[in-house]
């Protein structure tokens, strides 16, 4: 009786052994197989603030934008370092280093120490880069990506960044600072020597599918979609990211891209400007959004630098049954403003994202999220 009494419990013990086992395997295969991010695209909207978004929305009469498609949502002050009005620069250097810097400097503290941004941590790591935007890409927003400069306007300068960085795709305008420098230097020699592939189209692109490659159209910024610009930014966005992810062979990469014009029709207090633009941008965040749907691990983050010009919506009309959207837009100021500016987040990640925050923790919530710290 004893004997049989001894073999029960240890039978039960056996059991409940085999039962925490089981558990503990499933426990770990779940944490496993949860994603974490590998790839991350950051898009900027230069300029775009909750009036920008909101007027886009009314424009096509509040059928859903792409980035409405985000479910984490959060707000993020905009201040640099010497003022409570951020420009492009101080603005793109928070968002890229984490650090606020003041008006006009590069990548760097106020005291002119370097910083490393996120784009250079993926660099260091062995994952591939690419920089879309519509501007040139020695611009403010684009350069606090690569380069590390007291003055903004120092754009020989940052051109030469993209050569040391080795950014995989650099899509955007600017071929001036390549070839037309006052040190007499062609840049896209160097980046030949470094097997970029140099196009002056997205279609000379087509059947480029790897490798490091520059599209720089025009000598400066490239026209607008009122000037007639094509469906270039989704395109590019997209062309960014079938190269990239070939280039990454799963191992992850990073993707900066910036509609860049809604802040010159924000400084133009244009509003049909602002609208056209924002639509564009919107086009390329359903790329990005698409993408991280079909690629588990991708981050997405969409938000603004700043907003520009004061926009304001005005004189509503409730009556939704009129053809005419009976609002007007006012402008307060032909410079950049002060509000908090909004944050989209999407894929793996994304909760990360939501609350008001300092625009310094952008870059410093990926780091972690990358294990970069």
């Amino acid at each position: 009786m004893q004997n049989t009494k001894q073999n029960f419990r240890k039978l039960l013990r056996s059991i409940l052994i085999g039962v925490l086992l089981i558990v503990a395997i499933i426990g770990v295969n779940r944490i496993d197989t949860t994603p974490k991010v590998k790839n991350i695209i950051f898009m900027i909207g230069d300029g775009m603030g909750i009036a920008q978004v909101s007027a886009t929305q009314i424009a096509q009469d509040y059928e859903p934008l792409a980035l409405e498609r985000a479910e984490y949502v959060g707000l993020q002050k905009t201040y640099s370092a010497n003022s409570r009005v951020t420009d492009s620069a101080a603005a793109g250097t928070a968002l890229s280093t984490g650090h606020k810097t003041n008006n006009g400097m590069i990548g760097m503290t106020p005291d002119s120490l370097p910083k490393t941004n996120i784009l250079e941590l993926f660099e260091q790591a062995g994952k591939p880069t690419g920089i879309v935007v519509t501007y040139p890409v020695t611009n403010a927003t684009p350069a606090a990506f690569v380069a590390h400069v007291p003055n903004r306007h120092m754009e020989d300068e940052i051109a030469t960044y993209y050569i040391e960085n080795e950014v995989d795709v650099i899509f955007g305008g600017g071929s001036s600072r390549f070839n037309q420098r006052a040190d007499s230097v062609d840049l896209f020699e160097a980046l030949g020597a470094k097997n970029y592939t140099i196009a002056k189209e997205l279609s000379e692109l087509a059947e480029v599918h790897s490798g490091n490659a520059i599209m720089l159209p025009t000598e400066g910024s490239m026209s607008s979609r009122l000037d007639g610009r094509d469906e270039y930014l989704p395109e590019a966005t997209a062309k960014a990211l079938e190269i990239l992810t070939n280039n990454a062979s799963g191992d992850g990469f990073f993707l900066m891209v910036e509609s860049s014009m809604i802040d010159g029709y924000g400084h133009q207090n244009n509003v049909e400007g602002i609208i056209k633009e924002t639509k564009d941008f919107d086009n390329a965040i359903k790329v990005a959004f698409d993408y991280a749907d079909n690629h588990p691990g991708t981050l997405v983050v969409v938000t603004a630098d700043h907003s520009t010009g004061g926009l304001t919506i005005v004189n509503g009309n409730r009556r939704f049954d009129l053809n005419d959207h009976q609002v007007d837009y006012a402008f307060t100021t032909g410079g950049h403003t002060g509000e908090m500016v909004p944050i989209f987040a999407y894929g793996t990640g994304a909760e990360n994202f939501t609350g008001v925050l300092e625009n310094i923790d952008l870059p410093t919530i990926m780091r972690r999220l990358m294990n970069f710290e």
